[in-house]
């Protein structure tokens, strides 16, 4: 792999409510509840949960038609959504992947839910399993 790719940074969870997700995950790992942000304009909420190094990213999509609403309506439920790879050179990895052939479902970065550049690869890309670039 590209050695720009530095680490996992988030593990990122489609959840239909993200205060009782929150609740129920900081009392199992005995961490504090983290502060929910709202993203009015893309109808998401976010929090993190910093678990030894590797934050656990709730994401609740309150739209009628997102990706992440429509993801946790085909899951029945809560289910993890995707993982995160943090790079210091998002679109060299951009072509790195695509150059093995990953779809990429951003083929260059765009400005994530944290204010940082992202892109995803497709769903299909890796057998349903998103990988999500980022900055650190």
């Amino acid at each position: 792999m590209n050695r720009m790719i530095k680490r996992i940074g988030h593990i990122g969870i489609a959840v239909k409510n993200i205060e009782e997700s929150l609740a129920a995950v900081s009392n199992a790992l005995d961490v504090p509840v983290p502060s929910i942000k709202d993203h009015p304009e893309k109808k998401m909420r976010v929090a993190l949960v910093d678990f030894k190094g590797i934050d656990l990213e709730f994401v609740e999509d309150y739209s009628e038609d997102g990706e992440f609403a429509e993801f946790v309506r085909k899951r029945g439920g809560n289910a993890i959504h995707h993982f995160c790879l943090l790079t210091d050179d998002i679109e060299g990895d951009i072509r790195t992947f695509e150059g093995k052939g990953i779809e990429m479902a951003d083929r260059h970065s765009r400005i994530g839910l944290r204010g940082k550049k992202i892109a995803f690869t497709k769903s299909t890309a890796l057998g349903g399993i998103p990988i999500e670039l980022s900055e650190p």
